[in-house]
């Protein structure tokens, strides 16, 4: 095997090997997570660059390539995402170690959801891509559960809802296997044709990941899922979790899936992201708890990314495909550091209360320039990447003459200023609190949201190396 190669293999087992060591003693959980992420995070960078270099990378398991074995594929898009995994798996690990170092089965279960993440973002088969999904449910449904209370209500609600899009993936997996008899996404496509079981196929599959993504209308666990777990993770729920969803979307739309694309089911995904960006909008606008303000972007973020669909059908596809997947991207590193401060200040206040955050905030200045920073990419201000995607996409629509999905846009980018503006206007008021705040955090625990902060705003300035990285083979944009 190349390096390259064995670069893809490390991705997928150093996080299941590390699991079984923090399952078999707990206390080296910390150490076998952080030090695995660094792993990964190095074999991520060295994948993204290859493929930027010489193209898409294939590795067939055991010699063995599709239709009769399993083949490995790493294009531009996924080599981002493997990237951006480890990044944030990263940080939301040595936050967790700072804030609760002896959390008992929490870092074999962390560990096992992080190798889900990395099998998702290298199949391309679509029954090991259930298998994955099906993997980072049960992980992540543990996950919330470990808090207890009110979080066990959560978590079986996602679980519920998680295996209700699951099984309807499955259903579709199943229908286009017995259509087609393969379920290698590459050979898929240049079979599959329009006809009714197509059809019931396609519908199914995209139900299903729609409603595990947690688009609108299909979002109703996402909220107290993302809002009721620990801060590590919500955020990798929030940027990862959710996102490996919209990328098998994305996958099978501009795969196998992409003679639909032209037809009225690529403007309906379309008017489901518009929803969703001000139906999410106005409920974030409603909260009163931070962490329920911020699970709500989440569903509002998410239908920029839908918006993908109808406008790469229009007449810029380059520069909608580059903006909506610059913008996921973006929106997963802003909105994971946005719950790692919000874990910083709920530690520090006691508690999330919006109208009750103000006062004191010695102590939280660090948190409060991740909270800034991040805020700043979400709405999309310069230089940030959240800028140069929302520029590119808006771009896609003026150019296509959709007006209506340009009004959209520039009317979500301000409800997201309203409800992020909302949390500093607070949290200056001096009256707003009568308290002085809790003890001081550790030192170290804020520098895990400031680090992904600032990674959202300077990756605007490489936003054009990143574009150029996800148009690199594998997924093609019609």
């Amino acid at each position: 095997m190349t390096l390259v190669e064995w670069a893809a293999v490390l991705l997928a087992c150093v996080p299941v090997a590390a699991a079984i060591g923090a399952f078999c003693r707990t206390a080296l959980g910390p150490v076998l997570a952080i030090t695995s992420g660094a792993a990964l995070i190095g074999a991520g960078a060295a994948l993204a660059v290859a493929v930027a270099s010489h193209g898409v990378v294939h590795h067939d398991l055991g010699g063995w390539g599709a239709p009769v074995g399993i083949t490995w594929t790493v294009d531009g898009l996924a080599a981002a995402m493997l990237l951006l995994t480890a990044i944030v798996g990263t940080a939301g690990s040595i936050h967790h170690a700072v804030q609760m170092p002896r959390d008992g089965h929490f870092w074999s279960l962390w560990l096992f959801l992080w190798a889900g993440l990395n099998v998702l973002f290298l199949s391309a088969d679509l029954f090991n891509l259930y298998v994955a999904l099906e993997l980072l449910t049960l992980a992540a449904v543990a996950l919330i559960a470990l808090t207890g209370g009110q979080a066990l209500g959560a978590a079986w609600r996602y679980l519920l809802a998680m295996l209700l899009g699951s099984s309807l993936y499955l259903f579709g997996v199943a229908l286009l296997y017995g259509r087609y008899g393969v379920l290698d996404l590459h050979l898929l496509a240049d079979m599959l044709v329009l006809d009714h079981a197509t059809g019931v196929a396609v519908t199914l599959a995209t139900v299903g990941l729609l409603l595990k993504a947690g688009a609108f209308p299909l979002h109703f666990w996402l909220p107290k899922a993302h809002g009721r777990a620990p801060a590590a993770v919500s955020a990798i729920l929030s940027a990862v979790v959710v996102t490996a969803s919209y990328y098998l979307l994305v996958r099978l739309w501009f795969g196998p899936f992409s003679v639909y694309l032209h037809a009225w089911p690529g403007q309906a995904l379309g008017l489901l992201g518009a929803l969703a960006i001000i139906w999410g909008g106005l409920q974030a606008l409603a909260q009163r708890h931070l962490k329920l303000l911020i699970a709500y972007s989440t569903v509002s973020q998410l239908g920029f990314g839908l918006l993908l669909f109808p406008l790469a059908a229009g007449a810029a596809p380059e520069l909608a495909w580059q903006g909506a997947l610059v913008l996921i991207v973006a929106h997963s590193l802003a909105k994971a550091a946005l719950f790692l401060a919000a874990g910083c200040i709920i530690q520090f206040h006691g508690h999330d209360r919006i109208p009750a955050l103000g006062g004191s905030q010695r102590g939280l200045m660090l948190v409060w320039l991740a909270m800034a920073l991040a805020s700043a990419s979400l709405i999309g201000l310069p230089p940030s990447s959240g800028f140069s995607g929302k520029l590119w996409l808006l771009q896609a629509a003026l150019q296509d003459g959709a007006w209506w999905w340009a009004g959209v846009m520039v009317g979500g980018t301000l409800l997201t200023a309203g409800y992020l503006f909302r949390i500093f206007d607070v949290a200056a008021d001096p009256a707003a609190n009568p308290n002085k705040g809790g003890p001081a955090l550790p030192r170290l625990l804020p520098w895990s949201a400031v680090a992904l902060a600032v990674s959202a705003v300077l990756l605007g300035l490489a936003a054009p190396q990143l574009a150029a990285l996800l148009n690199v083979g594998g997924v093609s944009v019609p």
